[in-house]
C-alpha cells in the first residue's frame, strides 16, 4: 500500500480507502463487512469512510460494531463521519453550531470511538454562515473530539471563504475535501480547485471513482434489478446513469484490456495517477469485488503517457 500525505497536514493516509456509502447496511451485512474491513486493513488499508446520513445512522452502527469486533488499536487506523443530514427535523439539518455538536457526539456513539479522525462538512449550507460552521468545527478540534476537519462537494470560493475565515480569526481551517472525481467527472477538480490546491494545500479524500460502478462496464447492456441503482433513496443515481454516453465506457474497456486490467481497475488507477488525490474511496459490495479495487494500486505505473492520452482522447 501506498500511503500519502493528507493535504498540508502530517496525516499518513492509504492512497485506498474503504467507505461505506450505499453498500453497508443496503447490501453489506455484518459477517461480509467483517471480512472486507479485515482484508482491506490487512493488506494496508488505514482509512474507513462513513457519514451520519449514510442508511440514517444505520450504517455507522455497523461499522462501528464491526470495528469493536475487528478489535484494532485505535493508533492504526482512520474512521471518518459526516454532518448535514441528520433526520428530518429543523435541527437535525444543516451546518448549525448546534447539528455538528449533536452529529459529532452522535457519529462518536454509533462508531464506538471517542474521537473522530476526520470529519467533514457533508455539502454547503447556504442558510447557515459559514463563519459559524467554521467556529463550530475549531470547537470540536479544541474539545479533542475531530482531529481534522474539512468539506465535502464546497464549491472553491467556498472553501476560500472558510480559510479566510479561519485566517482572520485565528482558527483551524480544513485540511480536506471529499469531491466526486472519475473519468467521468473531472472539472471541479481538474480544474475549479486547480488554485485552491496551489493555495492552501487542500488533500482530498475522492469518493465514486467508478463513477457508482458505471466505469466497471457491467451495465453497458443494462441495470440489473440487485444493482445500487435500485436500491430504495438512490433513485437519482439511475437517473445519472441515463445520462452517461456507454460508448465511451465501452472504448475505456478496451483500454483497459489491452493493458490486462479491468475497466475498475483502469479507473481506480487514473484517479491514483492525479498527484492532487490524497487517497481514493472504495465501495464494494463483496470481498471479490474488493480485493479486485485493491489490486488497482499495484498497477498505477501501467498508466503511461500514452495510455493516459488514449484515455483523454475518449473522454
Amino acid at each position: 500500500m501506498e500511503y500519502r500525505r493528507l493535504g498540508g497536514s502530517g496525516l499518513k493516509i492509504s492512497a485506498l480507502s474503504f467507505g461505506s456509502w450505499v453498500t453497508f447496511v443496503n447490501q453489506i451485512d455484518m459477517k461480509t463487512g467483517i471480512k472486507c474491513m479485515d482484508y482491506a486493513y490487512e493488506n494496508g488499508v488505514n482509512f474507513f469512510d462513513n457519514a451520519e446520513a449514510y442508511a440514517s445512522g444505520k450504517s455507522e452502527k455497523l461499522m462501528g460494531k464491526i470495528i469493536k469486533t475487528l478489535n484494532w488499536n485505535r493508533d492504526t487506523f482512520i474512521v471518518s463521519s459526516k454532518v448535514f443530514w441528520g433526520g428530518d427535523k429543523p435541527t437535525q439539518l444543516g451546518l448549525s453550531k448546534k447539528h455538528i455538536h449533536d452529529a459529532c457526539n452522535a457519529a462518536l456513539k454509533r462508531l464506538k470511538v471517542d474521537y473522530l479522525d476526520l470529519y467533514f462538512c457533508h455539502r454547503p449550507d447556504p442558510e447557515t454562515p459559514i463563519i459559524e460552521t467554521v467556529y463550530a468545527m475549531n470547537d470540536l478540534l479544541v474539545q479533542g473530539k475531530i482531529l481534522y476537519w474539512g468539506t465535502s462537494e464546497w464549491s472553491a470560493a467556498e472553501i476560500e471563504e472558510a480559510f479566510e475565515v479561519c485566517l482572520n480569526n485565528h482558527l483551524r481551517p480544513p485540511v480536506m475535501e471529499q469531491p466526486q472525481y472519475n473519468m467521468l467527472h473531472r472539472n471541479r477538480v481538474e480544474n475549479e480547485y486547480k488554485n485552491i490546491f496551489k493555495k492552501y494545500n487542500l488533500g482530498t479524500t475522492i469518493w465514486s471513482p467508478l463513477a457508482s460502478g458505471l466505469l466497471t462496464g457491467k451495465y453497458n447492456d443494462g441495470i440489473p434489478k440487485e444493482s445500487r441503482f435500485n436500491v430504495k433513496g438512490y433513485e437519482w443515481l439511475k437517473e445519472a446513469a441515463g445520462k452517461v454516453d456507454f460508448n465511451k465506457i465501452k472504448k475505456l474497456g478496451l483500454i483497459a484490456k489491452k493493458i490486462n486490467l479491468s475497466l475498475a481497475q483502469l479507473s481506480i488507477a487514473w484517479c491514483l495517477k492525479n498527484n492532487n488525490v490524497s487517497s481514493v474511496i472504495l465501495g464494494a459490495s463483496s470481498l471479490e469485488q474488493l480485493k479486485e479495487n485493491l489490486d488497482s494500486i499495484n498497477f498505477i505505473d501501467k498508466l503511461d503517457s500514452k495510455i493516459i492520452k488514449e484515455i483523454n482522447s475518449i473522454i
